[in-house]
């Protein structure tokens, strides 16, 4: 049985946020019926394919009597409602939330507006780079050059992650729905989920302004012997040490070069080491480096493109690149499921076209809860969070932040997370040496409590410590196992460790986004991010699913199969080659009227529809752009808009009913007061620490809300209260003297 497997979902969206989410339901066994307008839908893209795939489609139209009545009888029969029109425009259809909801208590109503309702920006046009803008998207490179002009990203980032954020919300309210009775209006914007993408970008520490760590040039593109460009991770002392013995370069290891923190210090020294592994790699081709490396396990990808991506025998073995039989496209390549489910060997359902779809029978009327504030979704729910770095730990965190108590358990042997600050907050911690036998004990004490464990180690490492899915579902038979790698657990790259660099790299990011002659990583880990959203998405199914049959399940997500769902308008074949790109670090947009512009003090994003021209006429010296090509377009606009401010442009552009944003600092976003009133900017008291700036989570729930938890504790703080749940609360001295647990004062 899928996890989503007797959910039924009526699907109004359009463009992309509210079909991909609806999509990802959809992969998981929901049973999705989209409503198209007529005349088909609104944004006629070849990745339709995708992200109406699983899906049944009518067509109705909502301003007839006959097509209201038939919507209605749609969400009498449905248990999820999901619709990304601007705000008031379902209400004005006479389908709002409200309305919805005081029919059909138990409804999961799900909005995916651009702002939310009590931003001042909800009645702009909230295009997808009028909210890149004002979430500093348009950053560049974090290995181009600094203070030049923004660039346009061409990853629909706020889109996806408003989806990502849905699911989430979607699977936990389910789970909570069967627990109280009642449904609830879930809220994604677009601009609220973006804070999660920008992550440890946002995070400073007041005191001293700083954010996450450097990294030396162990971390850094390299071009080889064929002219491609190879990404290479190697940002700790045990990689740097493997990397000069296999390589037989002894004097690199007397001469510093593997010495992260001297690396650091002594810019001369880091640039010496840039100079030795540019030749270094100039000596043989990216596709020998990649075997090379990856038989040490160092990790390391060369910069394809999506299409090569498509092509490569990993994308395909893995699962990560599905073949569908598409109605109109015929065979065709598409992104696999965002999240896989151990067993489930299910082929992905491809789209239908529009036609006559009798509806399910309403769903039969239960009492609903009372209004009165109910426990968060998760509450009860204990997780075990073994992982590291940062998707596996933001999956945790997700988890958290939804009501579960989510232990932190830690490697007292592992060198120190520089994203600690931001990925786990709102966890209990305690360092356990899982290598020990009195550890392993203290693990499986643990683990008799959790309804959820979640790793995300490379393949194998779990099993060998006795701990991997199998291992644990025979003690815990009901446990939900969440694994996170970076290529999938299939397919000849499924041993080698990843990164988001590598991952960026091997699917097309980083060359659409810096170009072919120099490809440039996206200024947020945005794969890392989004699999600990589609991880927890999983996670929370599964829990939902477990509530009717009593069984655990083994989620899978990977990064690479998340970089499918943010390139999901472009990762597709046939057709792909048919899909304009916009990339390079030149690029400033996508057309004319979708994109940014220097005003005299700064840079702003221009959004417009299909009477984009007529309206901009309406502006003096202006007047000529209804006839003229798009070049002489861009030029009239470039000239014109270099002679009055941002503000007085956004302003003046709004009025005339465009999407109009200053293209925002990261710091910009952080101090922006919607996003500090709405909790996704926070400032908070950091033990060791002083004052940080921080993320925190959107509030998707209506009648419960989400909750950043307590600021980071410090590795290891909470053994006592940890151990004190197992029983064992007088036994930290000798697990101590064991060498199983570490205290924050022995590291």
């Amino acid at each position: 049985m899928a996890l989503l497997d007797g959910v039924r979902v009526i699907d109004f969206g359009q463009y992309i946020a509210g079909p991909l989410a609806a999509m990802m339901l959809a992969d998981q066994g929901a049973d999705v019926v989209r409503i198209d307008p007529p005349g088909g839908p609104r944004f006629a893209h070849p990745a339709n394919a995708t992200w109406n795939r699983g899906k049944r489609s009518i067509t109705l139209d909502l301003k007839t009597a006959a097509g209201f009545d038939a919507a209605r009888a749609w969400i009498a029969a449905s248990d999820v409602l999901i619709e990304n029109f601007r705000l008031g425009a379902m209400d004005r259809l006479g389908l709002g939330a409200g309305a919805m909801l005081a029919a059909h208590p138990r409804l999961l109503y799900c909005s995916l507006p651009g702002f939310a309702a009590d931003d001042p920006r909800a009645s702009m046009p909230a295009w997808e780079g009028v909210v890149a803008a004002a979430t500093a998207t348009y950053r560049r490179s974090a290995y181009g050059t600094r203070g030049g002009p923004p660039v346009y990203t061409h990853e629909p980032v706020a889109s996806s992650f408003a989806a990502f954020n849905a699911v989430t919300a979607i699977a936990a309210a389910l789970h909570a729905r069967d627990r109280d009775g009642a449904g609830q209006h879930i809220r994604a914007p677009l601009f609220d989920a973006m804070y999660q993408a920008i992550g440890f970008v946002g995070l400073r520490i007041e005191k001293s302004g700083a954010g996450v760590h450097a990294v030396p040039a162990w971390d850094g593109q390299y071009r080889c012997a064929d002219g491609r460009w190879l990404h290479i991770v190697g940002t700790t002392q045990a990689r740097g040490e493997r990397f000069v013995d296999a390589l037989g370069l002894p004097r690199w290891r007397d001469d510093g070069m593997i010495d992260q923190e001297r690396l650091l210090r002594e810019p001369e020294l880091n640039a010496e080491l840039t100079r030795r592994l540019g030749a270094l790699f100039a000596t043989r081709s990216a596709a020998e480096w990649e075997d090379t490396l990856g038989a040490i396990n160092f990790p390391a990808a060369a910069c394809r493109t999506t299409n090569e991506w498509l092509a490569h025998d990993h994308a395909r073995s893995s699962g990560i690149i599905a073949r569908v039989d598409d109605p109109e496209g015929g065979a065709m390549l598409q992104p696999g499921r965002a999240v896989a489910v151990a067993g489930d060997a299910s082929p992905i359902r491809p789209r239908s076209l529009a036609g006559a779809v009798a509806p399910a029978p309403a769903r039969p009327a239960r009492p609903a809860a009372g209004a009165a504030p109910r426990p968060a979704p998760l509450d009860g729910v204990r997780v075990l969070d073994l992982c590291i770095v940062l998707a596996g730990p933001v999956c945790a965190r997700t988890l958290a932040e939804m009501g579960a108590d989510v232990i932190k358990v830690d490697d007292p042997h592992r060198e120190r997370n520089g994203y600690h600050l931001d990925i786990n907050r709102g966890k209990r911690s305690i360092m356990l040496d899982l290598r020990t036998p009195a550890g392993r004990d203290v693990f499986w004490q643990l683990a008799g409590t959790a309804d959820v464990v979640v790793q995300n180690f490379r393949n194998g490492v779990v099993e060998r410590l006795g701990i991997g899915y199998e291992q644990v579902r025979a003690r815990r038979p009901g446990i939900v196992y969440g694994s996170i790698t970076a290529y999938g657990d299939e397919g000849p790259w499924a041993s080698r460790g990843g990164y988001e660099e590598t991952v960026q790299a091997l699917t097309g990011m980083q060359v659409r986004f810096g170009g072919a002659e120099h490809p440039a990583l996206l200024p947020f880990a945005v794969n890392d991010y989004g699999t600990g959203l589609l991880a927890a998405y999983g996670i929370a199914a599964a829990l939902w699913r477990r509530r009717a049959t009593g069984e655990g399940a083994h989620v899978k997500t990977a990064l690479a199969r998340t970089a499918g769902m943010l390139q999901s308008w472009r990762m597709l074949s046939p057709g792909g080659d048919a899909i304009a790109e916009h990339g390079g670090q030149e690029s400033r947009g996508a057309s004319p009227f979708q994109r940014m512009y220097n005003a005299s003090d700064g840079w702003f994003f221009l959004g417009g529809g299909a009477d984009a021209a007529r309206r901009i006429a309406r502006v003096p010296g202006l007047e000529a752009a209804p006839a003229l090509d798009a070049a002489e377009v861009e030029r009239l606009l470039e000239a014109r808009f270099r002679e009055m401010s941002v503000d007085e442009w956004v302003e003046a552009l709004r009025d005339l009913g465009f999407g109009a944003h200053r293209v925002n600092r990261v710091s910009q976003a952080m101090a922006d007061p919607v996003a500090v009133a709405h909790g996704l900017s926070l400032a908070r008291e950091h033990d060791g620490h002083g004052p940080v700036r921080h993320n925190g989570p959107a509030q998707w729930f209506s009648s419960c809300a989400t909750m950043p938890g307590r600021p980071t504790p410090r590795m290891g703080a909470d053994a006592a209260s940890v151990l004190a749940d197992i029983g064992r609360a007088g036994a930290l001295d000798a697990l101590i003297a064991a060498g199983a647990v570490r205290l924050p004062s022995d590291v």
